[in-house]
C-alpha cells in the first residue's frame, strides 16, 4: 500500500538542517509499517529497535546519553553495523523509555550525520506524565488513517485517485457513480490499514467489521493497561458517546450524554487522555468569523469526533446490508458519517486550524471553518443534494467573505462565492 506521508519522509532525508524526526498518531494507523518500508526503500540498512517492554534498551539508556556510546551499543544489540547516512535508525514505541526520547537532543547536537525516525503510539500520554522532552531539537509529522484516495489506490483503482489528484472534474462527473460507490465502501471500511489491506485482498466487509472490532477492544485495553485506574471507567463512557453525540441534530458535545448529570470537571482528565493517545479529535466552537479564529475560541463548546469513519461505523454498529441502499448511507445518523469523514480528510491533509461556528442563540451552524492563515473557508457538509444553504450564506454575508465550499452529494461546480465540492473529492482540494 502507498502512504502520501512517504514523499514527506523522503523530503525530510534530503533537508541540510534535519533532525530526528517523530512520527505522532494513534495506535494501528500504520508508523510502523511505514518508517520500515521507508527505511527498506531509502537506506541501504535499517536498525529497528522498539522500546516496549525492553529491558536490554532501558538499561542501555539509563547510564548516560553519550550518543557514541548509544550507536555502538545498538549496533551489538541488533547484529548489524550502523554507519551515518546509510543507515536508518528507528526507535518505535520512544516513549517507553523516556531516556531514548531525551537522547534525540544529543544526536541532533552531537551526531547530526545520524538519521533517526521515531514513533509513540501514546507519546502525548507519555509527556503529560511528566517525561523529559527535547524541544527544538526534534521535528514532528502526524500520520492518520488511509484517506479516501489512499485507499483507492488500495484497492486497485489508482486511475481513479490519480483523476481525483488531478482535478478533472468534467471527467470525474463522468465517474460520478463509481466513485459514489467506493465512497459508500469506504464509509463502513475505514481507512485502518490492517482493515484496508484485507478487503482489497477478499472483498470481504465482514471480515474487515472483525478486525475493527479487534483494534476497538486494544483500544480499550490500552485505557486499562495505561491510563490511572481512577479514571479508566470515565475514558470508557465518554468514548463509547462519542457516536450518540455526533449524531444529535446539533453535535456539540454534551456531558450529560455520558453519564445523566455529569460535569465537565469529572472528565477532563479522560478527555485529555484520549486526545493525547490520537484517538479523538477536539474541535472547539468559534463565535466570530474574524483572522485569528483561536482568538474567538469558545473553550466550553466543542465537537469531538473519532479517529476514523470506519471505526465509528463499526461502533454504531452499522449493517452491511446499509452499502445495497443507494445514498442511504451518506444521510443516516443525522450526516454524522459524512461529517466525520469530511474531518479526518481535513486532518489527514495537516489542516490544524479547524473550527465550527454557530451564533448566539443557535439559529445558525457552519460545520467547519479552516484558518488558513491569509482567510477563513467555511465549509458546509451535506450528505445529501439538499443544498439550501441558509447559515452558509449568512456567514458568508456577515463576514465578508471571499470564498465558501459546500460538501455534497452534488457536482463540482462554482457559483461565485460558492464552491460545490462533491464529497468524494475532499482529500488534497484544500
Amino acid at each position: 500500500m502507498e502512504r502520501k506521508a512517504m514523499c514527506q519522509l523522503y523530503a525530510w532525508k534530503e533537508k541540510s538542517r534535519r533532525k530526528p524526526l517523530i512520527i505522532r498518531g494513534a495506535r494501528q494507523v500504520g508508523k510502523t509499517w511505514l518508517m520500515k518500508e521507508f527505511g527498506a526503500r531509502a537506506y541501504e540498512n535499517v536498525a529497528y529497535i522498539n522500546f516496549d517492554r525492553n529491558q536490554a534498551m532501558t538499561d542501555l539508556f539509563s547510564r548516560d546519553l553519550n550518543v557514541f556510546r548509544l550507536i555502538k551499543g545498538l549496533a551489538l544489540y541488533l547484529g548489524v553495523q550502523i554507519t551515518p547516512n546509510d543507515t536508518l535508525l528507528i526507535f518505535d514505541e520512544i516513549q517507553e523509555v523516556p531516556n531514548a526520547l531525551a537522547s534525540l537532543k544529543y544526536f541532533y547536537e552531537n551526531a547530526p550525520e545520524y538519521h533517526i525516525i521515531s514513533a509513540g503510539s501514546l507519546l502525548g500520554v507519555a509527556l503529560h506524565q511528566g517525561t523529559s522532552f527535547p524541544v527544538g531539537k526534534v521535528e514532528f509529522m502526524e500520520l492518520y488513517p488511509m484517506t479516501f484516495l489512499e485507499y483507492l489506490s488500495a484497492i486497485g483503482k489508482e486511475r481513479y485517485a490519480k483523476l481525483l489528484e488531478e482535478k478533472d472534474y468534467s471527467l470525474i462527473t463522468t465517474f460520478k457513480g463509481e466513485f459514489i460507490d467506493d465512497l459508500r465502501h469506504y464509509f463502513y471500511i475505514g481507512g485502518m490499514p490492517e482493515v484496508v489491506l484485507h478487503f482489497s485482498k477478499n472483498q470481504d466487509f465482514n471480515e474487515a467489521r472483525e478486525i475493527q472490532k479487534e483494534i476497538l477492544v486494544a483500544y480499550e485495553q490500552d485505557f486499562s493497561k495505561h491510563a490511572p485506574a481512577e479514571i479508566v471507567p470515565r475514558i470508557r463512557m465518554l468514548w463509547n458517546s462519542i457516536p450518540a453525540q455526533l449524531t444529535k441534530e446539533n453535535k456539540k458535545f454534551i456531558y450529560g450524554l455520558v453519564k445523566e448529570g455529569a460535569r465537565a470537571k469529572d472528565y477532563e482528565m479522560a478527555l485529555l487522555w484520549l486526545c493525547d493517545c490520537g484517538l479523538v479529535h477536539k474541535i472547539h466552537r468559534v463565535n466570530q468569523g474574524r483572522i485569528p479564529l483561536k482568538s474567538y475560541e469558545d473553550l466550553k463548546a466543542f465537537k469531538l469526533f473519532l479517529i476514523d469513519v470506519g471505526l465509528m461505523s463499526c461502533m454504531v454498529n452499522l449493517k452491511p446490508s446499509i452499502l445495497l441502499e443507494g445514498n442511504a448511507l451518506f444521510v443516516e445518523f443525522k450526516g454524522a458519517l459524512a461529517e466525520q469523514y469530511v474531518l479526518q480528510s481535513l486532518k489527514a491533509n495537516q489542516i490544524d486550524s479547524i473550527y465550527y461556528w454557530s451564533n448566539e442563540r443557535n439559529t445558525n451552524e457552519l460545520d467547519f471553518l479552516l484558518d488558513v492563515g491569509d482567510e477563513i473557508i467555511p465549509i458546509e457538509v451535506k450528505a445529501e443534494e439538499n443544498l439550501r444553504s441558509k447559515s452558509l450564506k449568512a456567514f458568508v454575508e456577515k463576514y465578508d467573505i471571499k470564498k465558501a465550499v459546500r460538501i455534497s452529494m452534488a457536482d463540482y461546480r462554482i457559483q461565485d462565492w460558492l464552491v460545490n465540492l462533491p464529497l468524494f473529492g475532499v482529500d488534497d482540494y484544500f
